[in-house]
């Protein structure tokens, strides 16, 4: 009976650390990008049954962003630099006569080329922009990616940025990543925007976890905290505690929140949580029905614009 129960114990034993290899080997893989020349990466949802089997076996093999198109308008590249000495890219372009400056950040493995159908528009409401590729994206140094935690110390350079080009209000504008990245920079470095506009934001990197989960049918828990724990633990934070719905609770100046309805990265119950935690008295959340995880500016044009023109005024 004895020899039984140790036979049973070396089974659990070695079936957890099992688990536990392959949720540090899978979290490795998902923040750690290949400069693979720009090649484009699929959604898991497009891939096909043997290409998700080779994921879920294999780890996914992510290509970092590249940043192939620029803008039409004059501009101008700027160079950031973080604490650890990585060298960021963005494009200032101003216009005449200026109300302000709307920065703007781009969502996991994307990348500031995206992010013209927004930019644009904001210029043509009289705002100068800023467009600024994260780390290991686009045009910027590095190929760790932590999600948004450590992302958020370039929304503080490129605020800073813009501190020392003008003197005329800021808004921020971030999308799904970008959104958390903003939403932990703002109490972290006393950022003072006048508004913010988010997009699509996770509640917690646990939830971002879980939703790539659901994206290859793989039943989220208890695995997305396994791969959570060792995704913070190998990029040296508490994944855990990583949440952009606490962030919000100290977000106090007028935000504009959007989220399509169609979305299968984040929850409504994700939003419903990071909307009501917002401290803001002047907060608004607009629903596109027919959109998903997405530029809500590219399928709703005249929606996203009128939202965004009567926010900003």
């Amino acid at each position: 009976m004895r020899t039984f129960l140790k036979r049973i114990a070396w089974v659990f034993l070695s079936l957890l650390l099992l688990i536990n290899f392959i949720a540090a080997f899978h979290a490795w893989k998902f923040t750690h990008f290949y400069d693979d020349g720009g090649r484009k990466n699929k959604l898991p949802e497009q891939m096909s049954v043997s290409e998700k089997v080779q994921m879920i076996l294999f780890g996914v093999r992510i290509a970092k962003s590249a940043t192939t198109t620029h803008p039409t308008v004059p501009y101008e590249t700027v160079i950031l630099h973080t604490s650890d000495h990585l060298r960021l890219e963005g494009w200032w372009i101003p216009v005449r006569k200026p109300l302000g400056t709307v920065i703007l950040f781009h969502g996991y493995n994307g990348n500031k080329g995206t992010l013209f159908p927004e930019a644009d528009r904001f210029r043509a409401l009289g705002y100068n922009t800023f467009l600024v590729d994260f780390r290991a994206h686009g045009n910027s140094e590095g190929l760790t990616c932590t999600i948004g935690y450590r992302e958020a110390e370039d929304v503080k350079l490129a605020w800073d940025y813009v501190q020392h080009k003008s003197k005329q209000p800021v808004v921020l504008w971030g999308v799904s990543m970008g959104a958390a990245a903003i939403m932990k920079a703002i109490p972290e470095y006393q950022l003072t925007p006048q508004k913010i506009i988010l997009q699509c934001p996770f509640a917690t990197l646990t939830d971002a976890v879980k939703s790539r989960m659901r994206a290859v049918h793989i039943p989220p828990v208890p695995l997305s905290q396994l791969l959570t724990f060792w995704g913070g633990l190998e990029l040296g934070f508490r994944g855990a505690a990583f949440k952009p719905m606490a962030y919000a609770r100290q977000l106090h100046m007028p935000v504009l929140y959007f989220y399509g309805k169609e979305d299968i990265r984040v929850t409504a119950q994700e939003t419903q949580a990071v909307f009501s935690n917002l401290a803001s008295k002047q907060k608004k959340l607009h629903i596109f029905p027919h959109a998903g995880h997405q530029s809500f500016c590219g399928k709703d044009a005249p929606v996203w614009m009128r939202e965004v023109t009567t926010f900003l005024q």
